[in-house]
């Protein structure tokens, strides 16, 4: 019993030695030691697509339901909404994550995701994505012919984003596409057509989303350098990298403000679009090519407020 006792101390010390070597200490709260039953995987797995940044596109298809219905759609187009972004999002993230899991093993701010750290198998991750797509294409089909006829083109443009980094830094603008078909896709939901509005929203969405993602894109720019990944701090340097995002960004404000007189809205919505060119000058301000550190409240708190003031206000101003 004695030496029993004496190798489990071993073995624990054993165990906070690794843990301090990697920087940090050995918990209950750690990866490693999380439940691995299918439960288990799936809360990993969503913890490693980041499911809470689904804020960030969820209320802009639900923006191109409202404009569309003119009010509030029915309680059975906004379920079918939520799981056909819930499904499209999680199959691309996921996806994401599988295309580039050797390369996150290789960058030192994503080593420590799940994939390249074992605790998820590449054969879960890819049932996961197949579920996930089948749960839009589901769903796509219960809205209307059209959703189901354009989901095979819209899953193509999300997941093939995950390759675009390799040879080209547009990939920036894939991204803004990718999440620019949430409100035409919200709109074609409800209404089965296609109109200016959404267009000019969608372009909107996918210019501030591209602007977006060049600013987080500066925390990798020295190893998308070494590894020959295109993005554009890698290609051009950061400064001109930072401007570019600037003019994306008030391009996106100007589309905001447009899409706003399209569809005929109300002094609270163009309110809200003044203060989304608030915000994105403020997050232009929290960070600078010489300080990063508030890169990440930059991109995280901001951007997702400017997607629910938004998704907010068009709810205000078209409903009751």
């Amino acid at each position: 019993m004695k030496d029993r006792q004496i190798e489990e101390k071993l073995e624990g010390s054993l165990a906070l030695c690794q843990g301090l070597l990697r920087g940090k200490t050995m918990s209950a709260n750690d990866p490693e030691t999380k439940d691995r039953s299918f439960p288990g995987k799936i809360l990993l797995i969503l913890e490693m697509i980041k499911f809470q940044h689904t804020v960030f596109a969820l209320p802009f298809a639900f923006m191109g339901a409202l404009l569309a219905a003119r009010g509030l759609p029915t309680g059975r187009q906004c379920f079918y909404i939520l799981l056909a972004m819930v499904g499209a999002r999680s199959a691309a993230m996921a996806f994401n994550r599988l295309v580039d899991a050797e390369l996150d093993a290789l960058n030192p701010r994503t080593a420590d995701r799940a994939l390249p750290r074992g605790l998820l198998s590449r054969s879960f991750t890819g049932g996961f994505v197949l579920a996930s797509a089948l749960l839009f294409f589901f769903a796509a089909a219960q809205l209307n012919t059209l959703t189901l006829v354009l989901a095979p083109l819209a899953l193509t443009v999300v997941l093939g984003y995950s390759f675009t980094k390799r040879f080209t830094a547009a990939s920036h603008l894939v991204l803004g596409v990718s999440l620019s078909l949430a409100p035409i896709g919200g709109w074609i939901a409800v209404r089965g057509d296609m109109a200016l509005t959404p267009l000019v929203l969608g372009l909107a969405v996918a210019l501030w989303v591209a602007g977006f993602d060049i600013l987080y894109s500066l925390a990798d720019e020295d190893f998308d350098r070494q590894s020959g990944l295109h993005s554009l701090p890698a290609l051009v340097g950061r400064v001109p990298a930072m401007r570019l995002a600037r003019y994306l960004h008030l391009g996106a404000a100007f589309g905001f403000w447009l899409t706003g007189r399209l569809a005929g809205l109300g002094f609270l919505y163009f309110l809200a679009a003044l203060l989304i060119g608030v915000l994105l000058w403020v997050e232009h301000r929290l960070i600078s090519p010489q300080d990063l550190s508030r890169l990440n409240h930059a991109f995280f708190t901001i951007n997702g407020a400017v997607s629910l003031v938004l998704g907010l206000a068009t709810l205000f101003s078209l409903w009751p």
